[in-house]
């Protein structure tokens, strides 16, 4: 199947990781393995059938607790859709799952450097984002 879409560019849009204070990364270490990840992707139509989209990714504790640290970064990429696509699902497609799958191990890789540079160097994804199967869950 051949691509129907060429990233133009691609940046971090936004690095976040917040750890208030020493009692709060000493818990935080304790706990980081309790934290998960929460993907978002949301994107804007530019001119001459460009998208820029969107990958945000937020890495946290679920659980009500006074002491956490958040971690978040924001991926922007911008694609350029082939003239024959014109429909919404195929365009949907392309945005949530093909260029996710080809820019994610960037992302990835960004988030880890992140945790790892907050005073988390253990940290590791163990379980690996199938954007596949995500957005046919989304949509059947």
């Amino acid at each position: 199947m051949t691509k129907k879409y060429k990233i133009i560019g691609k940046y971090i849009k936004d690095l976040s990781s917040e750890t208030p204070d020493v009692e709060t990364y000493i818990f935080v270490r304790d706990r980081i393995s309790k934290y998960q990840l929460n993907i978002d992707i949301s994107s804007k139509a530019l001119k001459n059938k460009m998208i820029e989209v969107n990958t945000k990714c937020k890495f946290q504790d679920k659980e009500e607790s006074k002491k956490k640290s958040y971690f978040e970064i924001n991926y922007s990429t911008i694609i350029k859709i082939d003239e024959d696509v014109n429909d919404k699902d195929e365009l949907e497609k392309i945005v949530l799952c093909d260029m996710q799958i080809e820019i994610y191990p960037f992302v990835e890789k960004a988030l880890l450097d992140l945790l790892h540079n907050s005073g988390y160097p253990g940290i590791k994804f163990e379980k690996k984002v199938d954007f596949e199967t995500l957005y046919k869950k989304k949509f059947n």
